[in-house]
């Protein structure tokens, strides 16, 4: 029975080897994650004549090099939830940190947890590329929210108010309605100075040209709303146009890179088995499918649907001492916070699209009868929506 404890940071790990009762085979040294290095430590493992089981944290992408190696090698590797470990290392008195304790504690908790430990299976490599790509459509998605409040600070400046009546952006195509009509008319001057008759028209032609739906009252409003706006920069300035078409410019920009994604992830999630079973799902559709899919990777890693639930921080761990029985249980949020944003934006999916045959909408339907706040409803409704998921794909690959 022999540990390895490996404390990984960027492009070096440290390195402790120890025996049960803290018997010290190999005192905390480093090694940088180059083949050489790498290659001569598996040749020390496989050297020894006992069982060797490598521990070291998840730390984001700075691990797998090492654990692809290790692995590589047969070496038997189990990684740690970096939480797990934190609550282990907070055991003792002393709070002092540095690599060398950390790689011995981590080895320390391999010796401790020895029949606990799972030997690390990689996911099969469309699962691991479908969550690089969700992760960066989620990095993506904050770059738009602060490209939309740089271009809506700027049309309070040119075009007061005009958000309220152009607000829209489809998904799943990339239009943006607002940003379409502010590349035509960019101040409230390019309005004013035509007649009503003439921006009617020019609007209507305007929406059908680019696919929006043409209204005549809408157009009307538009207008009455440009006569009654008071804009604060001028459209003479030499950069008012500048800024505001560089605002919807980049905006355009990272509506592509989305769309680029969204297509990419799409194409993948219809080459796995699962895919038409998760989209047939009340509240699921092209969008969400692929970004579930993405979050959920492959379903056969949880041995139940609790083991699910619990990866997405919705469940409520029991409370109980002596006689008292705790009952009102938030959800602990120790998950993956993207899977719950995902899962949120498909329980309003639900809500809206009102199939009064899906059992999981009439679900959130009695709940919200029973009075619980909208968005307790969708996360009680969301246990109940992952439980019927982990089912419906896991007897796909029966």
């Amino acid at each position: 029975m022999i540990s390895v404890g490996i404390d990984v940071s960027k492009e070096k790990s440290t390195v402790c080897i120890l025996k049960p009762y803290g018997e010290i085979l190999s005192s905390p040294f480093e090694i940088f994650h180059t083949e050489s290095d790498l290659s001569g430590l598996v040749t020390m493992l496989q050297r020894f004549d006992e069982e060797v089981r490598v521990v070291m944290e998840a730390t984001g992408a700075y691990h797998l090099p090492v654990l692809s190696h290790l692995k590589e090698n047969g070496l038997y590797v189990s990684l740690i939830n970096p939480f797990v470990m934190k609550e282990y290392r907070c055991k003792g008195l002393r709070r002092a940190k540095t690599d060398s304790l950390d790689a011995k504690m981590i080895a320390n908790y391999g010796i401790d947890n020895w029949y606990h430990l799972e030997n690390y299976e990689f996911s099969e490599e469309i699962y691991q590329e479908l969550k690089l790509l969700g992760r960066q459509y989620a990095h993506y998605m904050k770059m738009r929210i602060e490209s939309v409040l740089v271009l809506t600070n700027m049309l309070d400046y040119t075009m007061p108010g005009i958000k309220i009546l152009l607000n829209g952006w489809d998904e799943s195509s990339g239009k943006d309605k607002l940003a379409d009509f502010v590349e035509e008319y960019w101040h409230y001057d390019n309005i004013t100075k035509k007649s009503e008759k003439q921006f009617v028209n020019s609007y209507l032609k305007w929406a059908e040209k680019k696919g929006y739906h043409q209204s005549e009252a809408k157009a009307i409003k538009i207008y009455a709303m440009a006569k009654e706006g008071i804009p604060t920069l001028s459209s003479s300035a030499p950069s008012t146009k500048m800024l505001v078409l560089e605002a919807v410019r980049v905006l355009r920009e990272v509506d592509n890179t989305l769309k680029l994604i969204l297509t990419q992830m799409q194409e993948l999630a219809r080459s796995l088995k699962e895919y038409p079973v998760v989209r047939a799902m009340g509240g699921v559709g092209d969008v969400l499918a692929p970004k579930l899919i993405a979050e959920i990777g492959d379903v056969r890693r949880f041995h139940s649907g609790k083991a699910l639930i619990a990866y997405a921080g919705i469940d409520a761990p029991p409370y109980q001492s002596g006689q008292f029985v705790g009952t009102n249980r938030h959800i602990s949020k120790r998950g993956s916070s993207t899977l719950r944003k995902v899962g949120y934006e498909t329980m309003r999916c639900l809500k809206t699209t009102k199939n009064v045959e899906d059992s999981v909408y009439q679900f959130m339907i009695k709940k919200e009868i029973e009075g619980k706040p909208k968005k307790v409803a969708k996360m009680a409704v969301l246990n109940k929506f992952l439980r019927i998921y982990y089912a419906r794909v896991k007897e796909v690959y029966r």
